[in-house]
């Protein structure tokens, strides 16, 4: 049966992907239009940002949802069962120390446990690997250390204190949402051709379907997010950051907020988080580096096309308070 606003929906959302592409193939040719005269520098510099926020994360994205869809198709629910540690609380270290063994960025991510969770992995274990590999990996190491040169103990701290949020985070997403299903309801728009024109058999053709299905589906919210961020970066007063920067208990909440707005890939993170160190609190600094990966504007949007709202809502609660406070003691009792 023709679902009409499913249609519009999917129209609207392949229109602004390709408006995008040819916007990025065509930027040089767009830009010497005599009406871009008229408009102001800085819409300039939020299509600047916006564009680069896009480019960095497309690539990821497509790895998420080609992972996403392998696991959909070759995964099933008895494996996920077998590699599970059955002991719900023991189970969170492993998954807290994945990142090691697969560094995948935090744009990449949120698909893949998606997926995991709806094969069958608890909503618990979800949320430490989502919070915990984009952090706790090789490359984010690397990237905080060399960017801390003159202070090579902040990608030790980073570390440890990401572990120690993510295992708490862990066990209360598991104490109110052990039972609860924190997945969205979504039907794929070409579900109907999966069904009738393309046999369980076939999971290579199934694979690129699922993973078409995933990228228009959250690709959008990729958009409004990174067009948010980039309009925040722009626009926002950056002086009234500095005046906080000295506070031992309001400069990590301030970083917090400034690395939720930014939404910068936790490879790249640590540069800009050491731009700010002759001016913030190295707590605050650490807090950037770790609530950053874990919850920014482009990855709500993520998260809410996703996951239940209220399921969203209870991280963009937890996340930042379990954070901040672990940085808040961490910095009063090791620094």
């Amino acid at each position: 049966m023709f679902n009409l606003t499913k249609f519009i929906k999917g129209s609207f959302s392949i229109l602004l992907f390709s408006l995008f592409i040819f916007l990025f193939l065509f930027a040089e040719l767009v830009n010497k239009l005599a009406i871009f005269d008229k408009f102001p520098g800085a819409f300039f510099n939020v299509n600047t940002i916006f564009l680069s926020i896009i480019l960095e994360a497309i690539p990821f994205i497509l790895l998420g949802v080609f992972v996403s869809a392998i696991i959909q198709a070759f995964v099933t629910e008895n494996t996920i069962q077998k590699i599970m540690p059955r002991n719900a609380y023991l189970a969170v270290i492993p998954a807290a120390l994945i990142g090691i063994i697969f560094p995948i960025c935090e744009c990449t991510i949120i698909p893949v446990v998606r997926r995991l969770i709806k094969k069958g992995m608890p909503a618990h274990i979800g949320v430490v690997i989502m919070l915990s590999a984009p952090i706790i990996n090789p490359v984010v190491y690397a990237s905080t250390y060399f960017a801390f040169k003159s202070t090579p103990y902040m990608a030790n701290a980073r570390m440890f204190v990401s572990f120690i949020c993510t295992i708490i985070i862990g066990l209360i997403i598991y104490r109110y949402f052990r039972s609860s299903d924190v997945l969205r309801t979504r039907k794929p728009v070409h579900q109907h051709h999966h069904d009738h024109h393309h046999p369980q058999k076939n999971k290579l053709l199934a694979t690129f379907y699922h993973a078409s299905d995933e990228l228009f589906d959250m690709g959008k919210y990729l958009f409004i997010g990174a067009f948010l961020a980039s309009l925040f970066q722009v626009f926002f007063d950056r002086n009234m950051l500095l005046s906080l920067g000295t506070s031992t208990a309001g400069a990590p909440g301030v970083m917090m907020g400034l690395s939720y707005v930014l939404s910068v890939c936790s490879a790249a993170d640590a540069f800009i988080a050491s731009s700010f160190s002759s001016t913030f609190t190295k707590g605050s600094l650490l807090a950037f580096l770790v609530f950053g990966p874990m919850l920014d504007i482009k990855n709500t949007f993520m998260l809410v096309a996703y996951f239940k709202k209220r399921f969203v809502l209870f991280l963009m609660v937890v996340i930042p308070i379990v954070v901040y406070v672990t940085v808040y003691i961490f910095q009063l009792t090791v620094w």
